[in-house]
């Protein structure tokens, strides 16, 4: 396993489905990718407006908590562009619409890098059973990214919009069942945390939280976050 990464790929675009999945699969590499001068964009397919059990929330009062809690989170790490395609919780599902949807984010921001989860992940790494969310989430990152974004008979309107094909170089897969990549966040991963301590809605026993974390990422005395790395170009 490699945590090398060529420094010429500057452009990460983060294609996940709730607030607080980008800080839960990948802080920690996010901020390290930042504090290196990366441009990295977040390009969230949902905003989580199911994700409480208070009897007197409401869908649209908890999606704008959650845009705001994202938002923060993302600062800390050291990220400030973020896109919202504001898709119902718990309803995303892999369509041409919603691939389209994302190959246009693909192709405006034309990345370097796509991060995402894994498609075909039903069990998470800690046995639990993952949120159809993110399975849905990487079948349309990985779908909008080919054909999608980097073939020019494939969403013709898009060229109507000024928006040529893409290619992707890289594709960064987190939660992966397979995962080939490991990356030292040792330094970082006390940002990751910092981060996850602003999804306040979500989060109700922050320091329990933070001993999960240290444990469910430590290895050999170091922080690591891993992935299933794709070269495409």
């Amino acid at each position: 396993m490699s945590d090398e990464r060529p420094r010429t790929l500057d452009r990460i675009l983060v294609i996940l489905a709730h607030p607080d999945d980008p800080e839960f699969f990948c802080g920690a590499t996010i901020a390290k990718w930042a504090r290196e001068g990366r441009h990295i964009r977040y390009c969230m397919l949902t905003c989580g407006d199911k994700g409480s059990d208070d009897p007197d929330m409401t869908h649209d009062r908890l999606c704008a908590i959650r845009h705001e809690e994202q938002t923060n989170a993302a600062r800390v790490l050291g990220v400030a562009d973020l896109v919202w395609l504001n898709y119902p919780d718990g309803e995303l599902v892999a369509t041409l619409e919603t691939r389209l949807r994302v190959a246009r984010e693909i192709r405006k921001f034309k990345p370097d890098v796509v991060v995402t989860c894994d498609p075909t992940r039903v069990i998470t790494p800690f046995g639990t059973i993952n949120h159809p969310d993110h399975r849905a989430a990487g079948q349309i990152a990985l779908d909008a990214i080919m054909p999608g974004a980097g073939n020019r008979m494939y969403f013709t309107e898009l060229l109507s919009e000024g928006l040529e094909p893409h290619q992707v170089k890289e594709v960064y897969i987190a939660g992966a069942a397979e995962p080939d990549t490991v990356i030292d966040v040792t330094d970082t991963f006390d940002v990751k945390l910092r981060a996850l301590r602003e999804h306040k809605s979500q989060i109700k026993d922050p320091d329990g939280l933070e001993q999960r974390m240290r444990a469910r990422f430590s290895r050999d005395g170091i922080f690591v976050e891993m992935f299933k790395r794709l070269v495409l170009a």
